[in-house]
């Protein structure tokens, strides 16, 4: 049974219905497998998995990752400059961004008066605020 021409029209973001994709039927059949993992998986997980670490006379179950961070901390507090360099280029990546920035606040007058007071009291006495 032929379709009439009015009931459907090609054209402009209307392809041929037999060239639409099919139910069921991927789009890309030679595609990434379902399950396939990526590389930033494979090393999380790897950097995840817990070893056994001896700190002085105790062992420890520590990751991976923890491990490679305390030897790195350990050479550079030996005086490796390699370790030092990496540990702060780490620390000025990862860490300083979380900081807060200091925040500005206002003083009542209150507080004011007495930040006065402490500052003239740790001043001490000057040739200006002793009496004769």
């Amino acid at each position: 049974m032929a379709k009439k021409p009015t009931d459907y029209e090609v054209g402009y973001c209307k392809p041929p219905t037999h060239t639409r994709f099919q139910k069921g039927r991927s789009g890309n059949p030679k595609g990434r497998s379902k399950g396939t993992r990526n590389l930033a998986t494979d090393l999380e997980e790897e950097l995840g998995e817990r070893i056994r670490v001896r700190e002085g006379d105790r062992e420890l179950s520590v990751s991976k990752q923890r491990a490679m961070v305390k030897t790195l901390v350990a050479r550079a507090l030996k005086g490796d400059a390699r370790a030092a360099t990496t540990l702060v280029a780490l620390i000025t990546k990862l860490v300083s961004p979380h900081l807060e920035e200091p925040r500005e606040t206002k003083l009542n007058a209150a507080e004011e008066k007495t930040l006065a007071d402490l500052i003239a009291i740790l001043a001490g006495p000057t040739p200006d605020n002793t009496k004769d």
